[in-house]
């Protein structure tokens, strides 16, 4: 089968592998329909989240056709319709049954102490060969999946496999209540999806700061206020706007920010994109910054944390879940702990949320389609891999079109 392969820090083909099998009785194998590219998946091409093995199948998000199932797996039969929960739970240990299956004591082969086990992800996630295949061997089957109700298209499922469900976590994160004001910081899709659930979850206001004029119009549709970080000082807007106090919430949905590539093919485009990227952070490098608004990965607090909790209000709370490596040591404590502010962040437990919000799919509530502005086969993979890198305008959620 044809999948997209993770070689190196920059360097990412599309080969053909082995079709995968059953090797254990909680496994299914599922025929992939849909899969997507995501940020994280982003991350793993520049190497900022590192240690990657050469040879992992790429991709967290998919939905699909069940082939075969192990004789564990009781309540999926072949030709049933899923959605596969970007990361991986027993279902039986202590923490799935409490509902933290992205902290499931027996999913990472690494073992217990090692953390959340997801689909194509680096070393310490497992690694477990990722979604953007043909076919897929999904682990725990019981529980890293989830059937599509007939009324839910593909399309519809495959941004509930990971963005819906990990934006709705971090409303809870953040605690976002009745008559809050929420600040989004990030309008990739799972800002915009972390718009819908604030939404959903009671703000009075949602704010939304991003730097791509298409993502901040899309957030626009839904009644965000919205900030461009390239024309205006997003912490000085947000003051402005809630009569110099802060918001009372802010989702983090950018992550650790991007470093320059190493090697591989789409090195150009990428370090173009980087430099950029570099560029903006010093000239709006916080006066004081001992760097010279120089920021060293893991040595310096990213841009997105300064802002949070420079524009969170006092006794505010924030949730963050954008993703940062391991290996990432700094954040601006002094400042939050001088405020009283609550931080939680986390990987998002998708089994857990995942059902609840396809019922608003079904009811008509939200509409995940409109995140998806890209439909893509898998032999451009790779040009729709650059071309999302390069934050091209209009490109904000892509999808592979596998059958």
């Amino acid at each position: 089968m044809k999948a997209v392969v993770w070689h190196g820090t920059g360097d990412i083909r599309l080969d053909e592998v082995p079709d995968p099998s059953i090797q254990e009785p909680t496994d299914a194998t599922v025929r992939i329909t849909r899969s997507a590219i995501c940020g994280t998946d982003l991350h793993m091409v520049r190497g900022t989240i590192p240690d990657m093995a050469e040879g992992t199948v790429l991709g967290h998000e998919a939905v699909g056709v069940v082939e075969e199932t192990g004789p564990d797996v009781r309540g999926f039969s072949p030709g049933d319709r899923v959605v596969v929960t970007s990361t991986i739970g027993c279902g039986t240990c202590s923490y799935c049954r409490a509902g933290y299956y992205a902290q499931c004591d027996t999913a990472n082969p690494n073992g217990p102490s090692a953390g959340t086990c997801f689909f194509g992800g680096p070393k310490s996630t497992g690694p477990v060969d990722g979604l953007q295949a043909e076919y897929a061997r999904v682990p725990y089957a019981a529980t890293s999946l989830v059937r599509i109700p007939d009324a839910v298209s593909d399309d519809q499922a495959i941004l509930l496999s990971d963005m819906f469900p990990t934006a709705w976590f971090g409303a809870e994160l953040a605690e976002v209540g009745p008559g809050d004001s929420v600040l989004v910081l990030g309008a990739g899709a799972v800002g915009q999806f972390a718009v819908a659930a604030a939404k959903r979850q009671g703000a009075g206001r949602v704010l939304v700061v991003d730097g791509i004029a298409s993502r901040l119009d899309k957030a626009r549709e839904q009644n965000a206020e919205t900030i461009d970080f390239n024309r205006e000082d997003p912490v000085a807007v947000v003051k402005e706007l809630t009569g110099g106090i802060g918001v009372d919430r802010v989702i983090e949905a950018v992550g650790v920010d991007a470093e320059r590539p190493k090697a591989g093919p789409a090195v150009e485009a990428i370090e173009q994109d980087a430099e950029r990227f570099e560029q903006e952070r010093t000239a709006a490098a916080p006066s004081g910054d001992p760097g010279g608004g120089q920021w060293v990965p893991g040595d310096a607090p990213s841009l997105a944390l300064q802002w949070a909790v420079d524009a969170a209000a006092k006794a505010g709370s924030i949730g963050v879940i954008g993703v940062y490596p391991a290996g990432f040591r700094s954040f601006p404590i002094g400042a939050a702990m001088n405020k009283n502010l609550t931080v939680k962040m986390g990987n998002c437990n998708h089994r857990r949320y995942l059902p609840g919000l396809l019922d608003l799919v079904v009811e008509g509530t939200v509409d995940p389609t409109a995140f998806i502005t890209r439909h893509e086969p898998p032999v451009d993979a790779i040009e729709a891999y650059e071309t999302f890198d390069r934050r091209e305008d209009g490109w904000l959620k892509t999808v592979l079109d596998v059958a």
